[in-house]
């Protein structure tokens, strides 16, 4: 009897863990009372620790956690330990090795502080500066008791207290978002993003990490002025890898290749010589653009709207959005290029200009327009001739042909020459009368003296009026200097004829007399 009753007592005692003081132990969940909670941690009486120390996912039967040995016996007679002691001791020894490894840890704000907030982190309070927070734009409410991933950067072993950064979790976060999305992008394949800016040139589009480039050209088939014309911040859009070169960087992406090119059979769609109706959607000083269905559009050039007039202003003749009539006349399927015309839905005039308008005859035309070296005149059939101003006297010297002519006169002109090739009429007005040089020869014959009148000073001489419609030129070697220097126009000078040149028509005067 004796010896079972020392075998019992034997196995009892070898069945009581040796546990210590200041130690952490694991021990099971066996009730649950008001205030406490009863756990046997295998020692001969039960551990008493309060329930506030509980999480409500640990508050349950059979349990079993990690506790710290306060005390071995009170005086009730219980084990004294405590949950959140021990949840501090774990937590502390992961937080230094978390910060030499760099692993991030998650942790709840529980107090907004002067210069940052309280952040709970594993039953360790650390304090997170509001530079590293990465908060801003937050609410209080939205940042207070929410979970949020950190960093520690500093550890104080002997007070055991800790610094957090938000601001490099956040970044580390991005980092490895950005290596899982490189390895995940493809050239070719189509993937989800966000606009993230708009400039002139295109809009970068944040991809979940990695942004991309969506250039305007990549944007549309169809011509646009801007990238806002597609696509607006904040939009939801997929679009194509075009190419990616991860070392600098950079992902080129497109969303027109997301539907079919308009330009596939192109050449069959719009045959050469064909008549095609289209809307103004662009107007330029060179010509007119013309979109002829979604995504194609065509040129006008301005050589190619009129026969016969010379267009300078296109938007003269057309507003965007008007409907026009045209001729295809070329399709460039490589440089997505056609070239349209309007003139050619018209008779080509100059095709009998030369039987109409045969040199030396005499027509009426008005006057359109100037340029320095002469006038246009526009002729009854709408072609345009023009009068150089060498062909608008026989004796003046012509400085600009304003001078002679208006616009909007109508005038009597001689037609001096046409080349229906090159769509040039030459016009003459002094050709309606008779060539006076010959007679102006026999009028003022060599060493003639003449009092004349100054009109205008030239650095090669001085241009003299002799008569009504004649005038002629005082050579600079052949007045003195000085004297030239005090001349103005009106002034009277003696002159004498030197050389007249009936072919060139001019007159060579000397003021040495």
């Amino acid at each position: 009897m004796t010896d079972s009753r020392a075998e019992l007592e034997q196995l009892y005692n070898d069945s009581i863990k040796i546990i210590k003081e200041g130690h952490v132990c694991t021990g099971k969940v066996i009730a649950i009372k008001t205030k406490e909670v009863l756990v046997d941690v295998g020692f001969k009486s039960e551990g008493v620790v309060p329930i506030a120390e509980f999480s409500k996912q640990d508050l349950e039967i059979g349990k079993e956690l990690e506790f710290f040995l306060e005390s071995i016996e009170n005086d009730a007679g219980n084990i004294v330990l405590s949950r959140e002691k021990a949840i501090r001791i774990q937590g502390w020894d992961k937080i230094v090795k978390f910060s030499h490894d760099g692993t991030l840890v998650e942790g709840r704000p529980v107090k907004k502080v002067k210069g940052g907030f309280l952040v709970d982190v594993m039953g360790i309070e650390g304090f997170l500066p509001l530079s590293l927070s990465a908060f801003k734009n937050f609410a209080d409410k939205d940042i207070l008791y929410r979970p949020f991933p950190f960093k520690i950067v500093k550890v104080n072993n002997l007070r055991r207290s800790i610094i957090l950064s938000r601001r490099e979790a956040v970044q580390k976060e991005k980092d490895v978002a950005k290596d899982r999305i490189w390895l995940e992008l493809k050239t070719g394949s189509v993937v989800s993003g966000t606009v993230k800016a708009i400039t002139d040139f295109g809009a970068f589009i944040d991809l979940g990490g990695v942004d991309g480039l969506l250039h305007i050209t990549d944007m549309s088939w169809s011509k646009i002025s801007h990238p806002s014309e597609i696509v607006a911040l904040g939009d939801k859009i997929d679009v194509t890898i075009l190419n990616l070169d991860k070392d600098s960087g950079k992902v080129s992406l497109g969303l027109k290749q997301r539907l079919p090119d308009p330009w596939d059979g192109i050449v069959d769609k719009f045959a050469i010589g064909a008549k095609v109706k289209g809307k103004v959607v662009n107007i330029l000083p060179y010509g007119v653009f013309v979109e002829l269905e979604k995504g194609i559009e065509g040129l006008i050039h301005v050589s190619e709207m009129s026969w016969t007039k010379r267009i300078n202003n296109p938007g003269e003749m057309f507003a965007v959005g008007d409907m026009v009539e045209t001729q295809i006349i070329s399709v460039d399927r490589e440089s997505r290029r056609i070239s349209l015309s309007l003139k050619q839905l018209e008779q080509n005039p100059w095709l009998e200009a030369e039987g109409k308008y045969v040199a030396g005859s005499k027509v009426s035309g008005k006057v359109r327009g100037f340029t320095d070296y002469g006038a246009f005149v526009e002729l009854d059939s709408n072609l345009e001739g023009m009068i150089h101003v060498s062909d608008m006297s026989w004796t003046k010297r012509i400085g600009h042909p304003q001078d002679v002519l208006k616009k909007g006169q109508k005038v009597d002109v001689i037609v001096v020459s046409v080349d229906a090739q090159n769509r040039r009429i030459a016009l003459g007005l002094k050709q309606l009368q008779d060539n006076p040089w010959a007679k102006i020869a026999e009028k003022y014959p060599l060493d003639t003296a003449l009092e004349a009148e100054v009109v205008s000073l030239t650095d090669f001489g001085v241009f003299v009026k002799i008569d009504d419609d004649l005038e002629g030129l005082v050579y600079s070697s052949e007045i003195d200097k000085d004297a030239s220097l005090k001349l103005k126009p009106g002034d009277k000078i003696k002159v004498k004829v030197i050389k007249v040149d009936v072919e060139a028509a001019k007159i060579g005067l000397t003021a040495r007399v």
